[in-house]
């Protein structure tokens, strides 16, 4: 049946007047015609076209949607909140200020996007058992004591021995506990996820200098790459790790990478934690000690003895050290090393000068024998090639706001880039290794003759990287200063990212190799430049490949 066409409905009152005047003229003119943009026969009706909708329209729109969007979301969740119940009870219109906030994350940029962090819940055998068995680590008998508080160790009171440490935040931290110390801070990263498939990289907490620290006098090599191979196997078995082969994981030591490159087919130093299933070597390492020559592990500080809890705790320190008194132009914390093997010449040099000089002091010298007071009273301090190429002393001159001299450039300057700056200048003093093993060059004098005004902008530049170099503890809240393991996260993110475009691009992400330019990747390409070229420091590092 046809419907009447002689009563009209009653018209809604309009919201806006002009939008109703707006829909009116797209539907009816004042004699009841319907008018479009063309008639019957195609041609364009020029008397009247349709008139497009105002800019109160699409806001009016807009806010429909808005609302829309709210109500959809509190009803949501309050259906999901109430969903176990046998009978739902009446829905009852009760706007809570719940949804406004909704609405309002709903717009709201993600400031986790980009940085959240999915962490692996490792079989314990990979991490809190090997924390457990620490009295197994044969080459020191304080571990137990080493791995306690995060693996800060135990707390020191009252600023320490000769009141050389910070009044709060001083810990007896031993420099092999970083893995746990790393995994510490993890386990309260704000940007966490439980979602891998969300995460930017995939961390994996094993302890692995823990685990190598308990074998490094085994001779029983199936023994001493047990763990290391048990984790590749299990890693090859989950999803996130096939998903990019790996690409997005990142792993930290606590040790040098030295410890972890034994060749399979070799009996020689390690374990093959790095060499046993090539595929490792998508991951990121992070250690204390790189080496050079392979491009997937990365350098980041030894952990010190501040783990400071705010930003006033930072900066009390730093004052402090720009108002300290330095008798001595220059000094070594350190003791001698066998002549004849690695790093010995180099030492012996250095505590010989240091021996016959009125400007120098060493450890034992004139009955010092605190480390951290000594490197506090000095403006110059030595970091000759330790066990490895670096020092956790390196650190701790700095934490003491004195000068580092380096002798080597592998001991820092190709090591810690993405902690320390480019241009070593600014904080440092270098001396190369065959000017004072092989010439006697005088260190005393190279010192002398910088000038005092340059002495005081390197110690403040050295003062300024105080926070950069050390590990806050992992509970502080509020802190505005970005610590190591701020720094070293955001490169790794950095890192990913960019292999994660190129995958996205169906093409692979070269950003290493190995091989004696492996160090160039990371310290050249980020500065700028297009391709691997000449360096200063390629002299000695061929001098590393033929003599060290």
């Amino acid at each position: 049946m046809p419907h009447s066409t002689s009563t009209a409905a009653t018209p809604m009152k309009p919201f806006s007047r002009s939008l109703q005047r707006d829909l009116n003229a797209a539907v009816d003119d004042d004699d009841g015609k319907q008018h479009s943009a063309d008639d019957g026969d195609g041609k364009q009706n020029t008397e009247r076209g349709l008139r497009r909708p105002s800019r109160l329209f699409y806001l009016a729109l807009l806010y429909t949607v808005f609302w829309a969007l709210v109500f959809y979301h509190h009803f949501s969740t309050s259906s999901q909140q109430s969903g176990s119940a046998e009978v739902a009870a009446p829905t009852v219109l009760q706007l809570k200020p719940s949804a406004f906030f909704s609405a309002y994350r709903f717009f709201r940029r993600d400031p986790c996007a980009g940085r959240y962090v999915y962490t692996y819940d490792l079989p314990p055998r990979f991490n809190a058992d090997l924390v457990r068995q620490c009295n197994r680590v044969s080459i020191s008998s304080h571990v137990c004591k080493d791995v306690s508080h995060d693996g800060f160790g135990p707390p020191i009171t009252g600023g320490g021995e000769g009141g050389s440490l910070p009044e709060r935040g001083a810990y007896d931290t031993d420099q092999f506990m970083l893995s746990i110390i790393f995994h510490a801070r993890m386990r309260r990263y704000e940007c966490l996820t439980a979602d891998p498939a969300a995460a930017a990289v995939v961390y994996i907490p094993f302890y692995a200098g823990l685990d190598a620290a308990m074998h490094l006098d085994n001779k029983d090599l199936a023994a001493r790459d047990a763990l290391s191979r048990d984790l590749m196997d299990w890693l090859a078995q989950r999803p996130e790790w096939r998903a990019m082969g790996g690409r997005d994981h990142l792993l930290v030591s606590g040790r040098g990478t030295w410890d972890f490159l034994r060749s399979p087919d070799s009996t020689g130093w390690g374990n093959t934690l790095m060499t046993y299933d090539l595929a490792i070597r998508n991951a990121t390492f992070l250690s204390t000690d790189a080496s050079p020559r392979h491009g997937n592990d990365f350098a980041v500080p030894f952990p010190s003895h501040f783990h400071p809890s705010s930003d006033a705790e930072v900066t009390d320190w730093q004052d402090r050290m720009r108002r300290l008194d330095r008798a001595w132009l220059w000094c070594f914390a350190g003791w001698p090393r066998a002549h004849g093997v690695g790093m010995g010449p180099e030492r012996a040099q250095i505590i010989e000068q240091c021996g016959k000089s009125s400007r120098c002091s060493l450890l034992g010298k004139l009955n010092n024998y605190v480390p951290m007071r000594l490197l506090e009273s000095a403006k110059f301090c030595m970091q000759p090639r330790g066990d490895g190429y670096t020092r956790k002393s390196t650190f701790d001159s700095i934490l003491a706001g004195c000068i580092p001299v380096f002798f080597h450039p592998v001991s820092a300057y190709l090591q810690y880039t993405w902690h320390l700056p480019r241009d070593y200048r600014t904080y440092s003093v270098f001396i190369p290794h065959g000017d004072v093993v092989g010439r006697n060059v005088s260190i005393e004098e190279v010192l002398r003759r910088i000038p005092s005004e340059k002495v005081a902008q390197m110690r403040e530049r050295v003062i300024q990287l105080i926070p950069t170099v050390m590990y806050r503890h992992p509970a502080a809240k509020g802190l505005t200063f970005k610590d190591a393991f701020d720094v070293a996260l955001d490169r790794v993110l950095h890192r990913v990212a960019k292999r994660r475009r190129a995958a996205a691009e169906g093409r692979e992400y070269v950003d290493s190799v190995d091989g004696r330019d492996s160090w160039k990747y990371d310290r050249m390409l980020e500065d700028g430049q297009n391709k691997i070229g000449p360096h200063e420091f390629d002299q000695y590092l061929v001098m590393h490949a033929t003599k060290d």
